[in-house]
């Protein structure tokens, strides 16, 4: 089939502006149909809210007489345009489209960029297909109440109708086109999180400044975990609320809440869930014991393109990404033995650093299990190591003696599997909002319902992350033997444990680190998203390779 065939014949005037502005930016919204707001569209939204309601007759103009029109739909199978024009006013025997934008105009001398100039004109083309006589827009800025007229001069068609055929071509392209370069539009951008511009373009050597710091910030909203058992979560006014034999236990605004977390038996319901899948927030179920089990989410993401890519590089063995996570794992459980052990555990460090070149130049994914596997027994026996004395019992129940679990034997393991279930937990919900399928993996294989590319992605936080959190909860005493309990030799954390190891796990994710790559800082939080859209932009070969995150 034809490349051009399989782009969608009608192309939104929208979708031409953001062309002009960003022929990436482009591609990411209309190809790969990845969104997100940010303060300007979502006060563009703000501005539209009147005109965006249809109102007022448009009839044609062998139909009668068009006199103001608002939110009206265009179309023409011959210039293979849409648009949904704002405002329609007659003037005289003229009709004038008007496009509400947020803002003021530009101190320019056309009072107007060309993005938007040119999206006013593919409505006045489409006018004009539809037989009214057009041959002026206007802009009208609501920050500044102004009008700019725009005239449809020969030039202006022009350069509208040859965008047309090259935001085309673009599309037909399998890649998208490289980010700008120091581009002042980045920050501003909306998809900047998504686009990484700077991170991109260091990555593939395009630039050689230092990356900028224009990622989004971390969002407010924070996960929210009910453990309680037998409580009902439900939504009330734009709330959610988590209640008991009608008694409120706890409410949170629903902007405030990134994900929900049940554990054990607590039901939600269907407004509940409707309401979260609506602001793509993922509900997360836990077993009693806290293993993680499963995770509900809204419609996946329509970047189809970037799991069909991920199912060839999982087809083709995954050998490269594999590597990294793998040695990537390995330099941060050095970096931690380094930095937390309390007597020498320097030939244990040299033989990690031995694991992680081996890992490096490993020449099957078979041999890369194997030295992961040996590089995990060399760090688990050095484990003990970082584990603060205690004065009471709690230095019996705090033994460490090698990794076990399912379940786990002893408390410390109970830690390690819960944090490395949250951990998991937090990837699986970015791999699905990035749109990956969390359940293929490169490395891991995806067997028995595993989370596969999550459980890739936790490697090399599963040390700086997981295990920090573990020696923090254990060395500052925030747990101690009460908050275990054993069955048929099984340990798990009690309702208290748990909420305990919660806290100080959200409390680590909120530390900043300096990434080693782009030197710029960002929370825990924000470098599991950042480290998913880097392989998203790997998979999809816009970087040549995936860089682990690590630290010394």
């Amino acid at each position: 089939m034809d490349e051009q065939e399989e782009i969608p014949h009608l192309l939104p005037a929208r979708m031409l502006n953001e062309y002009h502005y960003c022929p990436r930016l482009f591609y990411l919204e209309w190809v790969q149909s990845r969104f997100e707001d940010n303060d300007d569209t979502i006060e563009g939204r703000f501005h539209h809210r009147r005109v965006d309601k249809e109102k007022g007759a448009a009839p044609l103009p062998e139909e009668g007489q068009l006199l103001r029109a608002q939110s009206v739909l265009l179309s023409s199978d011959g210039l293979g345009l849409i648009a949904r024009v704002d405002v329609l006013e007659a003037d005289g025997g003229l009709v004038v489209p008007i496009d509400v934008k947020r803002g003021h105009p530009p101190d320019i001398p056309e009072r107007a960029w060309d993005p938007e100039r040119v999206q006013l004109c593919v409505q006045g083309l489409l006018l004009r297909e539809a037989g009214y006589r057009c041959e002026a827009g206007v802009l009208y800025f609501a920050g500044a109440r102004r009008r700019v007229d725009v005239v449809f001069d020969e030039a202006l068609i022009a350069r509208t109708l040859e965008s047309v055929e090259d935001a085309r071509q673009v599309a037909a392209r399998d890649v998208a086109p490289p980010p700008l370069l120091d581009s002042p539009k980045c920050p501003r951008c909306s998809l900047v999180g998504i686009c990484l511009p700077d991170e991109v373009n260091t990555l593939t050597e395009r630039q050689q400044l230092p990356p900028r710091r224009i990622i989004a910030k971390d969002r407010d909203a924070r996960p929210l975990y009910v453990q309680e058992q037998g409580a009902r979560v439900g939504v009330n006014q734009g709330r959610i609320v988590v209640r008991k034999n009608k008694e409120e236990l706890a409410s949170r605004r629903l902007i405030d809440v990134s994900q929900v977390c049940l554990v054990g038996n607590v039901q939600m319901t269907t407004q509940a869930f409707r309401q979260l899948f609506a602001r793509e927030i993922p509900v997360c179920f836990f077993s009693f014991g806290g293993w993680f089990s499963g995770m509900a989410e809204g419609l996946p993401s329509k970047n189809v393109d970037l799991r069909r890519r991920q199912v060839v590089v999982a087809g083709q063995g995954g050998l490269d990404v594999a590597r990294e996570f793998v040695a990537g794992k390995i330099a941060n459980g050095r970096t931690l033995l380094r930095r937390n052990a309390r007597d020498d555990v320097s030939e244990t460090v040299a033989r990690l650093r031995e694991h992680q070149r081996e890992a490096r130049a490993a020449i099957s994914v078979a041999s890369l299990l194997g030295i992961e596997g040996s590089a995990a027994r060399a760090y688990f026996a050095a484990f003990d190591r970082m584990l603060a004395p205690a004065a009471d019992d709690a230095a019996e129940r705090f033994d460490f003696n090698g990794r076990n679990r399912r379940p786990p034997r002893d408390p410390v393991n109970a830690l390690l599997s819960f944090v490395y279930a949250l951990l998991v937990k937090d990837l699986t919900a970015i791999a699905f909002a990035v749109g990956f399928d969390p359940y293929l993996g490169f490395y891991h294989r995806p067997r028995f319902g595993r989370p596969a590319l999550a459980l890739d992605l936790a490697e090399e936080f599963r040390h700086l992350v997981g295990d920090s959190v573990v020696l923090q909860v254990i060395n500052n005493g925030e747990v101690k033997g009460s908050d275990f309990t054993i069955r048929a030799g099984g340990v798990a954390l009690s309702k208290e444990g748990r909420k305990a190891v919660i806290e100080a796990y959200e409390r680590r994710m909120d530390i900043e680190l300096t990434h080693p790559v782009f030197g710029y800082k960002a929370t825990y939080r924000r470098l599991l998203e950042l480290q998913t859209r880097i392989l998203a932009a790997y998979v999809l070969g816009e970087v040549p390779e995936y860089v682990a995150l690590t630290t010394r």
